[in-house]
């Protein structure tokens, strides 16, 4: 993967310009409970450039820079704290492993940036993300502003990042779809997993322990926290309680995927506790299994979420009516939106290195981008929601 960061980190000079200088932290450690902490990810814009998973990190990226262009700023080498937190790269492992031009100490960072920040119009940094790091980018741009009239080039600006990183990950590499295709697959086996573990007395938490399992058995974890999900507690969207016992006649919802090698899977499905569909049950069934089918042949080049999502309303809205549950035509049900009492969310998302990806969904024209070569989403049109027969 090294070829893939050192050609996203070449585009994203390219974007910036020679005039300017990109700065991208990772994430900061997050406390758990007094002294034991959330197990550490990278920050997936971050991580997107470097590859690089250690905490207390920082991407510089200078275009033209005489000494080189990628900077990282790491933990140094800590024999003491390496028996305690594992293996740390450190300044050497940085250049040596990361390809890093020059590699300096996280707690340089005040210094090193006052120092790159010289002959630099504009510094690309995102404000609000972190605290800490803002302190040291807006001191340095303040500082160097104050020094102006020794002369040379000043900052004059700070610009966001995230626009230009989340368009360029809005469009997936082979390889990046070769990781998706392996979470997907991952994530498949967990659910055929749920099926095998459905049943009558079962505990919905049995289920999210099956499904963690089956993620585990391949250096897996969650992509978000499972909706295990049984009778009406599926009419709660982002159910994660995950408490309560399957009972024979009732329906499961799961809403479960992986992350694996920091790409996501996001599968949702709804299955019968006894193993087999009631009348009803089915009917209401294949309305949903319709519209998704729909929906997923009609996903190509040029195509846009709002379309789907019209799409979806209207299959949805004649499925209704056949069942009785909804009266009237289909243009006046819609028009006044009826289908809402029965499905009120969008028909799907980005998917990528965040199960809910990056990527703006309109265009700079305010209208709904159209679907390109590369882009991953889902479709979900996932369930009808009934909290009382």
């Amino acid at each position: 993967m090294s070829h893939e960061y050192k050609k996203r980190r070449n585009k994203l000079s390219r974007l910036i310009g020679r005039d300017s200088i990109a700065i991208l932290p990772t994430s900061s450690i997050k406390m758990r409970s007094r002294d034991t902490d959330y197990p550490f990810r990278a920050n997936s814009d971050f991580y997107y450039f470097t590859g690089f998973s250690e905490p207390e990190a920082l991407m510089i990226l200078a275009p033209g820079r005489p000494e080189g262009e990628f900077v990282l700023l790491v933990r140094p080498k800590d024999p003491l704290k390496e028996i305690w937190d594992g293996y740390m790269e450190g300044i050497s492992g940085a250049k040596r492993n990361y390809l890093a031009d020059e590699a300096f100490k996280i707690e340089d960072v005040d210094s090193i940036l006052s120092t790159m920040f010289h002959n630099r119009q504009k510094v690309f940094y995102t404000l609000g993300n972190d605290e800490n790091y803002d302190k040291s980018v807006v001191n340095a741009f303040n500082q160097i502003r104050a020094n102006q009239r020794r002369g040379g080039v000043v900052p004059t600006e700070i610009i966001s990042l995230e626009p230009l990183i989340h368009e360029m990950r809005l469009i997936k590499s082979r390889e990046e779809i070769r990781l998706m295709k392996k979470s997907a697959k991952i994530s498949v086996e967990a659910h055929y997993r749920v099926m095998d573990e459905c049943n009558d007395g079962v505990f919905e938490y049995q289920i999210d322990a099956a499904i963690k399992h089956q993620f585990g058995k391949y250096g897996a974890v969650p992509a978000y926290h499972s909706i295990v999900a049984s009778g009406a507690n599926a009419c709660t969207l982002h159910y994660i309680e995950n408490k309560d016992k399957l009972k024979a006649g009732d329906l499961l919802l799961t809403d479960a995927g992986c992350e694996h090698q920091m790409y996501a899977a996001d599968i949702t499905r709804t299955i019968p506790v006894s193993g087999s569909y009631t009348d009803e049950q089915k009917a209401v069934y294949s309305i949903v299994l319709d519209a998704q089918k729909e929906a997923i042949n009609s996903v190509k080049p040029g195509q846009t979420f709002e379309n789907l999502q019209n799409q979806a309303i209207e299959s949805i809205t004649k499925g209704l009516i056949k069942l009785g549950l909804l009266k009237g035509t289909v243009k006046s049900l819609i028009e006044r939106k009826a289908y809402k009492d029965f499905y009120m969310h969008g028909i799907g998302h980005w998917l990528g290195m965040d199960v809910h990806d990056v990527g703006a969904y309109m265009s700079d024209k305010g209208k709904s981008k159209k679907f390109e070569a590369g882009m991953v989403l889902t479709i979900k049109a996932r369930n009808l929601y009934f909290k009382e027969k």
